[in-house]
């Protein structure tokens, strides 16, 4: 189970509404039915979305509000890093451009769309964003394959300082989560499905 998941299952197990957010239905389906299943009293609906189109992401929440009503908890999960543990200079820019897409454009289209449709249409503005950032926004780690993901989660530190102020005399509230490592399909992903590097990556941490 991913963070994001365990998250919809901690805010469906206090009784709320959830709206799930992703590129891929199968996944999304899947999660939806298991959630509806432990939660018979929570209304779960999903939208599939590429998180890197605004045109996308727009039409999903306009979807998901007219479907389920405002928006008050905005979580910012959505993140990838792949490639490691290549250098900078050894990525494929295609992947430097799929981390940028979903980290840094995904973090801003969905909060853009989420504050014009729900949150800032509730006089003054009343609502919640936590952007999942990563303990990595703080520093960088000292090990090859981090450029892309570490500036991505810094830039996510930067956009929620300035976006609370900016929003300061609204009633929304503006956090972020610095998990560490966690054994996800994130890891593995990271570096390929090469199990050999996931398991050096992780063992000192275990």
């Amino acid at each position: 189970m991913g963070i994001g998941e365990a998250i919809a299952n901690a805010l469906a197990a206090r009784g709320a509404n959830l709206v799930l957010l992703s590129r891929s239905v199968d996944k999304l389906d899947s999660v939806a039915k298991k959630l509806r299943a432990s939660y018979p009293g929570a209304k779960i609906i999903y939208r599939a979305a590429d998180i890197g189109s605004f045109d996308n992401v727009d039409k999903a929440v306009a979807s998901a509000v007219e479907d389920i009503g405002n928006i008050d908890i905005l979580i910012n999960n959505a993140g990838l890093a792949l490639g490691a543990p290549a250098r900078f200079h050894e990525l494929k820019i295609e992947d430097v451009i799929t981390m940028s897409n979903t980290n840094i454009n995904g973090t801003m289209f969905v909060t853009h769309s989420v504050l014009n449709r729900s949150m800032m249409r509730q006089k003054p503005g009343k609502g919640t964003i936590l952007n999942v950032t990563s303990t990595t926004a703080l520093e960088a780690p000292p090990f090859p394959g981090e450029a892309v993901y570490h500036a991505s989660k810094a830039f996510q530190e930067g956009f929620t300082n300035s976006l609370r102020n900016e929003l300061v005399e609204t009633d929304i509230k503006v956090l972020a989560l610095r998990p560490g490592v966690v054994a996800t399909h994130f890891h593995t992903q990271r570096v390929g499905f090469d199990k050999g590097q996931y398991d050096s990556f992780v063992e000192g941490y275990e």
